[in-house]
């Protein structure tokens, strides 16, 4: 793992309480009409081969984001992620108006079964305090036609339509002892073949050359 990097498979959603782009080099990557204002919620969909870019606050590998301005609220917030059919939206109420405000939707989530829901965080050089006060699931009820559900099933890495990931090919099985087996003989007898095959030509040079001196 590379330092200040991490990484991960699936889906995460980062909720950045400060900026990490410090270097005026950083900053000037982008124009002022999309610079970020901190709090910001970010999401990323990873099969391995990805690194969250800390030093970039995720730019590189972000799907989507929106600004997020919860400190020193005198209220709970509230956060809803939505995935159905591949499509993933996020939805915030922190204004305390019990209202749903849309911050991310992206379409074409590819997202395989057997995951788990987790929470963790990292602490910079300046100190923070967020609760999360409690995580809610809820399993939606959707009707899906056979094509889907086997589209559905025949997930087994996380992607994203239109978005290339690198090495988005599952992992080859090792190899059983009889196919290491095989593979090994054949390429014994291929050596075995080819220095036959070396040695007879050596040899009809040297009579040619032999020949040519008498």
């Amino acid at each position: 793992m590379d330092k200040g990097k991490r990484i991960c498979m699936g889906m995460a959603w980062q909720f950045g309480t400060q900026r990490t782009e410090c270097s005026q080099a950083q900053k000037r990557r982008y124009s002022p009409g999309v610079q970020r204002v901190f709090p910001y919620i970010s999401a990323m969909v990873n099969n391995g081969s990805l690194s969250y870019d800390h030093e970039r606050d995720g730019r590189p590998t972000e799907l989507g984001g929106c600004t997020a301005i919860v400190r020193n609220l005198h209220y709970d917030t509230f956060l809803v992620i939505r995935y159905v059919k591949r499509h993933l939206t996020i939805m915030m109420d922190i204004d305390g108006k019990h209202e749903w405000r849309d911050c991310i939707e992206v379409p074409g989530v590819r997202l395989p079964r057997g995951y788990y829901f987790g929470t963790s965080s990292i602490t910079g050089d300046l100190s923070d305090n967020h609760d999360v006060i409690s995580l809610k699931l809820f399993e939606l009820t959707v009707e899906r036609t056979p094509e889907e559900e086997k589209l559905h099933r025949d997930v087994f890495l996380p992607s994203v339509d239109n978005m290339k990931l690198p090495e988005m090919t599952a992992p080859l099985p090792p190899l059983s002892g009889l196919a290491l087996f095989l593979i090994v003989f054949f390429s014994l007898v291929f050596s075995v073949f080819a220095i036959v095959i070396g040695i007879i030509l050596y040899n009809k040079w040297q009579e040619q050359s032999r020949k040519r001196f008498y």
